[in-house]
């Protein structure tokens, strides 16, 4: 197709040729990397909402997501600087199944089912709003590049103020509360893994701990997206394919680190929240990339793939709301029957999105 020669000419102009061994050495480096500092990061969030009395809903919807989803936000924004439309769509949507999914296989590592533990609705709120943004995303995909502001489509300016309203309506929800539906215990001193300094170190000390972590995610994140699109590169998979799956799962390899972590500490909150704030995140860095993609509004001439990610982001938001409302759940040994059905939605997705590629 014509679009993909100046897309495969800019990326080898913006990296240099890995050799398949030098990118899997380089994959293997930075993953463990990443995950070392993602565990740390979610013991310091954990640690960071207790010091400051703030909600966990909250800590892992702003501050732990838009940490973890650093590799998602160089990923997206250096891939609109090269104008690479493809690489950018299918890498965001794409990643919305794949985190989600994340949080199915946590429940391996909490003490039932992960949906039974939220004390309040926070998190079917979040789920809902997450849905409303999918689909919101779809229709404005329908209508495409209609309405722009110079190259900026409409679609990115609305996305963009429809996420600023739903963190608002999340943030002063959290502190009003509402409805409580189970209560249950959000940790349980001696469940998990803690270090045991961190709760008497000061509040400088944990941040710039915190900030620290942040910045060793960035820069291993980074390496993970190299190497990961110089395996793929390698291994003649369509460019559509790789955004959507392999890329899509190295940049999202913090939010698996960061949410077996907290879900190991018995913080469920802040491990749910985590993967739908990331989710949110992906869906509004839209915005920032369509101000940097110059050919025209970037929510324009869609692909199937596009569509089924997006289809498959609301399927499994779904089964995990219904779960979220729905607290005594079948189970499957200690993983909740929500789980099992997220993780067979998004096996079943990759074998729609490897047929559309």
């Amino acid at each position: 197709m014509a679009p993909d020669a100046p897309r495969n000419t800019n990326r080898r102009t913006a990296m240099p040729d890995l050799s398949l061994i030098s990118a899997a050495a380089l994959f293997a480096v930075s993953a463990f990397a990443v995950w070392q500092a993602g565990a740390r990061l979610a013991y310091l969030a954990d640690a960071l909402a207790d010091r400051f009395h703030l909600g966990k809903s909250i800590v892992g919807l702003v501050a732990l997501s838009t940490a973890t989803s650093l590799p998602e936000i160089a990923t997206t924004l250096s891939a609109a600087v090269k104008q690479s439309q493809d690489l950018v769509l299918n890498n965001l949507f794409g990643g919305v199944a794949l985190q989600t999914a994340i949080l199915a296989m946590a429940d391996f590592w909490a003490r039932g089912a992960i949906t039974n533990y939220p004390r309040s609705a926070n998190h079917a709120l979040e789920a809902a709003l997450l849905n409303l943004m999918l689909g919101l995303t779809i229709v404005l995909l329908v209508i495409g590049g209609r309405w722009s502001f110079g190259w900026i489509g409409l679609g990115s300016v609305v996305i963009a103020l429809v996420y600023a309203g739903a963190i608002w309506l999340l943030r002063r929800y959290d502190r009003q509360g509402g409805w409580v539906p189970v209560d249950l215990p959000d940790f349980e001193p001696g469940e998990g893994p803690v270090p045991g300094d961190l709760h008497r170190l000061p509040s400088w000390r944990l941040l710039s701990r915190a900030s620290a972590f942040c910045a060793l995610i960035l820069v291993f994140g980074v390496g993970l997206v190299i190497s990961a699109e110089a395996i793929a590169t390698q291994s003649g998979l369509g460019a559509s394919f790789v955004g959507v799956t392999f890329l899509a799962a190295a940049t999202s390899l913090p939010e698996l680190t960061t949410s077996i972590a907290a879900v190991r500490i018995g913080a469920y909150t802040l491990a749910i929240s985590n993967i739908f704030g990331s989710n949110l995140i992906m869906i509004v860095l839209v915005f920032p990339a369509d101000l940097l993609y110059t050919r025209g509004p970037i929510l324009h001439a869609p692909t199937p793939i596009l569509f089924a990610s997006l289809g498959f982001g609301i399927l499994v938001t779904s089964i995990f709301l219904i779960g979220l409302i729905v607290r005594r759940k079948p189970r499957l040994g200690k993983v909740g029957l929500d789980s099992v059905l997220v993780l067979g939605a998004f096996v079943a997705s990759l074998a729609v999105y490897f047929a559309l590629r």
